[in-house]
């Protein structure tokens, strides 16, 4: 069967503009254009276009998407399962946060005591639920299992300090590097240093042992994954090569 770009699009929801933007990218050819220069999909595109708006969906970029859709080892059903996984993960954390709201809204309506670390349980899970969908693979690849599960006990084991210290810090770095890199400041100033030592706290506030190796190989992803990059990079370029680089040279 067979869909014109106006069938596709009441099909899927996905606006005409939209399919036409993706088959300029080469993201979601067409698998025939007529004469007449309508542009018709056949069961393969439409499968395509659902792998698509699943990887959307999670938050992935379209030039990713195109690279894993492209891939000659690609696996639709592993995908796909994936896929599933993380919804189910975002679902759940959904209905935490949501739990969350409601625990509150019953506590302020009852005059009641909410603990304040309950009142941020809910969103450190959605912190660790977050790393997991987007960097976890990697990670856990890399590190291991057992100490991957180590570091979000943790984080969850964060008093209400602690985890304020812990985003605060996050904050602080990401403002710094920005500073540093808009300043044409070099990795190995005193500057870079201060923000290797930062990184050092944001890394071990969890409690887990100092590792300058360990220090070092995560910096490293953060040139070498995109989504790392993107992550520090996402007001002003070059601020995860800065922080790669002042961890090469100063962690110890």
């Amino acid at each position: 069967m067979e869909y014109s770009t106006q069938e596709l699009s009441r099909l899927s929801g996905v606006t005409t503009r939209t399919l036409r933007w993706y088959d300029q990218i080469g993201l979601l050819k067409p698998s025939r254009v007529a004469e007449s220069g309508y542009r018709y999909y056949g069961q393969a595109e439409v499968d395509r276009l659902q792998d698509i708006l699943y990887y959307r969906a999670l938050g992935v970029e379209l030039a990713r998407i195109k690279e894993c859709l492209d891939d000659p080892s690609f696996d639709r059903l592993a995908a796909l399962e994936r896929h599933l996984a993380a919804l189910e993960a975002k679902r759940e954390h959904l209905e935490q946060l949501i739990q969350s709201v409601k625990d509150t809204i019953r506590a302020e309506e009852r005059k009641e005591f909410m603990q304040d670390e309950k009142k941020f349980e809910a969103f450190k899970k959605q912190t660790i639920a977050h790393n997991e969908e987007v960097y976890g693979q990697e990670i856990r690849s890399k590190y291991g299992d057992k100490e991957v599960d180590e570091v979000n006990a943790a984080v969850m084991n964060l008093t209400l300090e602690q985890y304020r210290e812990w985003t605060n810090l996050g904050q602080e770095i990401q403002d710094r590097l920005e500073a540093a890199v808009q300043a044409g400041l070099q990795p190995e100033s005193q500057e870079g240093k201060e923000i290797c030592t930062l990184h050092r706290r944001w890394l071990t506030i969890t409690g887990n042992r100092y590792d300058p190796v360990k220090h070092r190989g995560i910096a490293e992803l953060y040139v070498m994954d995109a989504r790392f990059t993107a992550y520090y990079d996402k007001h002003l370029p070059g601020c995860a090569r800065f922080l790669r680089d002042a961890i090469a040279y100063w962690a110890k």
